[in-house]
This record gives structure tokens, sequence and C-alpha cells, in this order.
């Protein structure tokens, strides 16, 4: 059985990376946690890894608009080579692997270009701004999954009740061409909901006011996927703050949020059977 080995990025400010390591480990995957320095000083390479993981936090303090300096340094720092971390991410992705960011990191994603990339072009089509409220935004919320489900981290999933951690989560979409490939070929993968699993349209359900109400987004592949709530934060029972609830009505131990990171495993493991 194949070993999935996912890479946890880390430093500048990133500090959700250990809750991460751990949804892969219980997942079934190996996951190996690496400052970004170590890539950009070339002591460490993406090669052999199937999964690269841009965890949340705050890169740089979001000082320059949050997961702009992180994106800069992936697309214009130099590596030993003379080649750049996105060059490399470009291989990663043309050989098969797989990239996700949370929070923070779906904000590094879309600043470089990697989200949606419906261009092809690599070039910024999103960002994510901050939230209509104004506010952080720090609670639980319902998510509804596009169907089918463009990623395989959210196959067969429906709905989701996931936390938000987030200022700057509004997504904004450059034009109108944009928007219409991100509806026409389903990337806005996960919408924000009601508890009834109705697509949100106002704030509390809408936590940021994003545009397509969305909470997470693919590229055109399916192989790179940026959300705003954690799922790493739900790989237990015990997470949820209505825990004793949903234990009592038999509620399994595992959080849904485990899910997804065992929907990429088992998915890397059958394209190599």
């Amino acid at each position: 059985m194949k070993t999935v080995r996912a890479l946890i990025l880390t430093g500048f400010g990133i500090n959700c990376q250990d809750e991460l390591a751990a949804a892969w480990h219980l997942a079934g995957a190996e996951a190996d946690i690496v400052h970004f320095n170590e890539l950009l000083a070339g002591s460490t390479s993406i090669a052999g890894y199937d999964v690269i993981n841009f965890p949340g936090g705050f890169s740089f303090g979001d000082d320059l608009g949050a997961g702009r300096a992180l994106a800069n340094k992936m697309r214009f720092c130099k590596l030993s080579s003379g080649r750049t971390l996105l060059d490399e991410i470009k291989d990663h992705l043309a050989a098969g692997g797989f990239v996700l960011g949370i929070c923070n990191g779906f904000q590094i994603l879309v600043k470089s270009g990697l989200l949606p990339n419906v261009g092809g072009t690599f070039e910024q089509e999103v960002s994510l701004i901050v939230n209509d409220s104004g506010i952080f935004e720090d609670r639980w919320c319902h998510c509804r999954v596009g169907q089918p489900a463009r990623s395989p981290f959210l196959q067969g999933l429906n709905t989701l009740e996931l936390p938000v951690r987030h200022k700057e989560g509004k997504l904004v979409i450059r034009d109108e061409a944009i928007r219409n490939a991100i509806v026409k070929q389903g990337l806005c993968t996960m919408q924000y909901a009601d508890a009834d699993g109705n697509i949100a349209a106002d704030y509390p359900a809408l936590p940021n006011g994003a545009e397509l109400s969305c909470a997470a987004l693919s590229d055109p592949s399916g192989q790179v996927l940026g959300m705003m709530p954690h799922p790493e934060a739900f790989l237990s029972l015990y997470n949820h703050p209505d825990w004793t609830r949903r234990r009592d009505a038999g509620a399994p131990e595992e959080g849904e949020g485990l899910t997804l990171f065992q929907n990429m495993v088992n998915h890397i493991r059958s394209q190599t059977t």
C-alpha cells in the first residue's frame, strides 16, 4: 500500500501546522512540517510529496494584506536552482500532485495565482478581502459542498459544519468573465449555508460576504483546493462545542473535518494501485 506523504509549510506567522499534521497522521499519511526558508535555501525540496499544504495563521502579520508577502516570496524568490517555489509547485501539479490551502493558506494560493487559475497563466484572478462585518469571525459555520464535488478532498460530502477564524475571508472576483468561468466549471466547490443546508445569502450564516457565498475554491484540474473554514480543527467529535448532544445522539467520534483528509489519502492510494 502506497505511503501518502504530505508536506506542511510553516514560518513567518503560520500557526496551524501542528493541527494540520495531526489531520494527515490520523488519516493514515506521513506529514513533515518544513519552514519556508528551508525550501528557499534549497535544504529541503517539495519533490516526493503527494500534497503540499499551506496552513492557516497570520503570515507576516497580514500587514501587507493577508497572504500577499508570502505569495510574493513564492513568485519571486530564487531557489539555488534559479527557479522559484511557484515554478516547483507548477511541476508538482503537472506530475499529478495536489495542493491544499486553508484560511491564510487559501489567501496565499489566490494571491500567488494558483487559484482559481481559470486562464491557466497563474495570474491573480480573485482576492480575499476584509469581511463585510469588519471583524474577526471566530465561530462555527455550516457549509454545503457543490455536486459533483470538484476536489477529491470533498468527494462523497454534502454538508459540513466547520469553524471559521478569519478577518479577510470575503472572496471577490476580478471580472465577470472569471466569475462565469468559476460558475460554469463548478470551481466554487463549497459554499456557506444555513443550518438547513440552504446557500447562505446574508450575515451571520454568510460570515464574510463572499461572492457566490464561496467557502472553498478549486482550480480546473481539481488538484488545488483553497478553503476558509478549518477542517483540521474538527478531527474529533470532542472538538465541537455541542459534542455532548452529538455524542448522546450517536454521532461518530471522528470529526467531520477528518473526512477530507481520509478522502485524499484514499484517492491517492487508488491512483497507484
